[in-house]
């Protein structure tokens, strides 16, 4: 039987305490208190479609604004991301998924190169959904990527309602992201430089 691959991340700093446990050979079961309930409803749809067991919580300086909350919740998850994948041998490396949420539509392209990049674009309308800040929801997948060291492309392209236009996105990642993780069967890693 293959050793599940699981990560815990303790992040602490004078803006927010955060510890973090991902399994990526879950079963999509998430417990969350982020303090931000967009976001915990955000990550609940990321490891409920991505398959992935998540446990975090955070302590966040939420008396500022979600800023700090928003992004070192990302930079934790990609942490544990990264740490999960090891060497990331035998592991798919590239994925892309759309995803609808009635009239939005959102298409996620990852690549688990070991070279940090986001391009995001998220035509919000309004500046906030719930109490984070949109600008921060796009923040969010800019900082998963830097620490996750992936190429992350998010792209929604069509929508309305910004809850919609949110909730595609991560689900699209969290589709794209099984996808990439999934396990090949061999022990090679997929590059032809030998590592990622």
């Amino acid at each position: 039987m293959t050793e599940p691959r699981i990560a815990s991340v303790d992040r602490s700093t004078s803006e927010t305490e955060i510890k973090l446990t991902l399994n990526l050979d879950g079963s999509g079961r998430a417990s969350l208190a982020t303090g931000i309930g967009f976001l915990d409803h955000m990550l609940t749809a990321l490891a409920k479609h991505g398959r992935f067991d998540l446990e975090l919580q955070v302590n966040g300086d939420l008396d500022v604004d979600d800023h700090h909350t928003t992004e070192d919740t990302a930079l934790a998850l990609g942490a544990a991301l990264d740490q999960a994948l090891g060497e990331r041998r035998g592991i798919e490396r590239f994925a892309h998924a759309y995803a609808p949420l009635d009239e939005a539509l959102a298409r996620v392209v990852v690549d688990l190169s070991g070279r940090p990049f986001a391009r995001v674009d998220i035509p919000f309308r309004r500046e906030v959904i719930g109490d984070v800040a949109t600008e921060n929801l796009a923040h969010f997948f800019q900082s998963l990527a830097m620490t996750a060291r992936m190429a992350l492309h998010v792209d929604v392209l069509e929508g309305e309602n910004d809850h919609h236009k949110a909730e595609a996105a991560f689900k699209a990642l969290a589709i794209a992201l099984r996808r990439a993780v999934a396990r090949t069967g061999d022990d090679a890693i997929p590059s032809t430089k030998g590592s990622l």
